[in-house]
């Protein structure tokens, strides 16, 4: 089921466009890669992709087809008698056949896997053919239950099973390609207008009775066929004849944010008082009735056709050759049962795209031609394909984050909006370095509300990490074999993400005045802290460094006496380092390891394995334990330092401990340091050693 280019308000029929059912052309892969981006395309935030399927214009003998389920065109020339060709977006090996020309083609597709093919050649049957190896290439036939019935498509559910739609009902098969036969599994009896598939959520939308606006919604899996609730679409005024007065091209099905929505688009509002176009979005739950939720105005009038990309709600508008998107998750105006929504950008053209000249080597030095964009021979299939018939080309659409940070100039706003897109992380982290720099430098209001957004998601993850770790451990998980471990997507900006792209950078830069730069670090601390996330050292180590290089003593000793800096053991080292420049800093650090009761011997490890050597020596004195120390481990940290000076002092002080404690400066073969005193011999010379004292 396929909405050419563009819906509009009803009037006499359009030529069919080529879709589902439909002739478009012959596939045939593009030579080389199309050139999206042009002049013009700067702030453009949606572009077709850079590697599309690009087939021949329709002729008399090749046909072509879009299956949406396995997002395949068919090219089939002379009802496939001389070839078919099969491709896809994401396989770029193209599958060729022939097969037995039995008449005009209607419809085509591969089953899930691509191991039966069925053909529709007539209103009463299906055809089938298996693609298995050593099977023999037999057709075999279904024709429809029921009698006088006009099989209107089909739809693959699975590897195995299809669905046949009539315009008296649906029936739903087993295939079993060994049997070269089919099963009836179930059918059910309903008059039938139209049918549209959504493959991602395997349900089929019946339109019934005469005026069509009577959906009735199919959930498949596994061999089981369910009727949900049926539901109406209100039309936008009465009709003035009994007639057909919904047409498919005005509905579209597709999953946004996980749930499966009906989007219905009336051209004219049911309120006198709106004259543009609107989108309504009917959510259609497995269990429950389905209700209408949410109204996208268009302000216009006009051709229109639906995407969803990245869970915005894109609708193209033929006439000016823009689109606009819709992202149902932002906030809206809620009238007690349904949300209305404005767009969220402003109205943009797709990025200008060029399409390269295929031919001889010779010839493709040609300048490559613009393709026409928003041609009334686009056809759109859901979520997110665009097909140009005149042209000859199958593309994606994509979202363009990077335009969207100069589109959306609030950035609460802004965030809201990234969080939820799917590649959004480096797009964040460059919007944050934005916000600290100048000269798009934000108030610390502001930069306080999209820390608190960022934090916001990363805390969900962690308490999501956390429930399901426990789960884990404590053995629930056996009794629940759905449970998943969380999915870590790329909204999740942890510390170790803003330390090492935006804070780190920022403070380097010493472009901000010192008070903004302590003020924002504090700022991410506090936001930290107020989600209960326990902030990694390295953080308060950055809010240290920024300090000293200012000589702000006086508030780092604050930041410590009102333990604003959380006490931790590589923080106390870092104190312990700073003694040189601010001799408190020792008797701070010393205090902080006592509060985290911390054992002696593993401060002096921990000052020792971040080669703060001096610093473990003056505090092992401090508690007066320097006489029992091994003077190997001072040694070997000594050594690992490659401090000549130092390895000097510490080899000096062991020395004089010797002569204090045994009246030989010499270290003893228990010691096992003679590889330091060769050391120490080959650098300082033997005359450098202390010779022992006589009294």
């Amino acid at each position: 089921m396929a909405a050419a280019m563009g819906r509009e308000p009803p009037g006499p029929p359009e030529d069919e466009a080529p879709g589902a059912g439909a002739a478009a052309a012959g596939a045939e892969e593009g030579e080389g890669r199309a050139r999206g981006g042009a002049e013009g395309g700067g702030c453009c935030y949606l572009a077709l992709c850079a590697r599309p399927v690009h087939f021949e214009k329709a002729n008399p003998v090749n046909c072509v087809f879009f299956d949406e389920a396995n997002k395949q065109v068919f090219a089939v020339r002379s009802g496939g008698a001389t070839g078919v060709v099969v491709k896809g977006l994401e396989d770029r090996n193209p599958i060729s056949f022939r097969m037995e020309d039995k008449g005009e083609v209607k419809c085509i597709k591969f089953s899930l896997g691509n191991k039966i093919l069925a053909v529709q050649r007539t209103l009463k049957s299906v055809d089938f053919l298996n693609f298995i190896p050593d099977s023999p290439q037999l057709e075999y036939t279904q024709e429809c239950k029921t009698k006088n019935a006009n099989i209107l498509g089909f739809c693959w559910t699975s590897s195995t099973e299809i669905v046949f739609i009539t315009d008296q009902g649906i029936e739903f098969y087993q295939v079993l390609p060994e049997k070269r036969s089919l099963k009836l599994l179930k059918n059910q009896s309903i008059n039938v207008n139209w049918y549209m598939y959504c493959p991602e959520s395997s349900v089929i939308l019946l339109s019934t009775t005469v005026l069509g606006n009577v959906l009735q919604p199919f959930y498949f899996k596994s061999g089981t066929m369910s009727k949900l609730s049926k539901f109406e679409i209100e039309l936008p005024a009465a009709p003035k004849s009994s007639k057909l007065s919904l047409s498919e091209r005005d509905i579209a099905m597709a999953t946004i944010y996980g749930q499966l929505y009906v989007l219905y688009l009336r051209h004219h509002s049911r309120t006198s008082n709106s004259t543009g176009a609107e989108v309504v979005l009917y959510h259609l739950p497995r269990e429950g009735s389905c209700k209408k939720t949410h109204i996208l105005k268009l302000n216009r009038t006009g051709k229109f056709a639906l995407n969803v990309v990245d869970n915005l709600v894109v609708v193209h508008h033929q006439d000016t050759e823009t689109s606009v998107i819709f992202d149902i998750k932002l906030k809206g105006e809620f009238d007690g049962s349904t949300t209305i929504h404005q767009f969220v950008l402003p109205p943009r053209s797709i990025q200008p795209y060029q399409i390269p000249v295929a031919g001889p080597a010779s010839v493709t030095s040609q300048a490559p031609v613009p393709c026409k964009l928003y041609s009334s021979s686009w056809i759109v299939f859901q979520p997110d394909i665009i097909i140009s018939a005149s042209e000859g080309y199958l593309w994606s659409l994509q979202v363009k984050l990077e335009p969207v940070v100069n589109l959306l100039l609030d950035k609460g706003k802004l965030m809201d909006f990234l969080l939820q897109r799917k590649e959004c992380k480096m797009v964040i982290l460059s919007v944050c370095s934005q916000m600290l720099s100048e000269p798009e430098r934000g108030s610390l209001s502001v930069i306080a509300t999209v820390f608190d957004k960022l934090n916001h998601e990363y805390k969900k993850y962690l308490e999501a990490e956390q429930s399901y770790t426990m789960v884990v451990e404590t053995g629930l998980s056996r009794s629940n074999p759905l449970l998943k471990r969380p999915v870590r997507t790329q909204a999740v900006i942890d510390q170790s993400d803003m330390y090492t792209h935006v804070l780190s950078v920022f403070t380097e830069k010493k472009e901000a005045p010192h008070k903004f730069t302590i003020a924002v670090l504090m700022e991410y601390i506090r936001s930290l802290n107020q989600f209960q996330i326990a902030v990694q050292h390295y953080l308060y180590e950055l809010v240290i460094k920024t300090l000293v290089q200012h000589n702000l003593f006086y508030m780092l000793h604050q930041f410590l006496q009102y333990h604003v800096l959380s006490d931790s053991k590589p923080l106390a080292c870092l104190l312990l380092s700073l003694e040189s420049i601010y001799p408190p800093a020792h008797q701070l650090s010393l205090d902080m390891l006592k509060r985290l009761s911390t054992a002696n011997d593993e401060i002096v490890e921990v000052l020792l394995s971040k080669h703060q050597v001096l610093a473990a020596l003056r505090f092992i004195r401090g508690i007066g334990g320097h006489d029992s120390i091994s003077a190997r481990k001072f040694l070997d940290a000594a050594k690992q330092a490659e401090d000549e000076m130092l390895f000097y002092t510490i080899f000096r002080f062991f020395e004089q401990r010797n002569q204090r404690l045994r009246g030989n400066p010499s270290f003893t073969p228990g010691e096992h340091c003679e590889e330091h005193v060769t050391f120490f011999k080959q650098v300082f010379g033997e005359q450098a050693l202390m010779k022992p004292t006589t009294f």
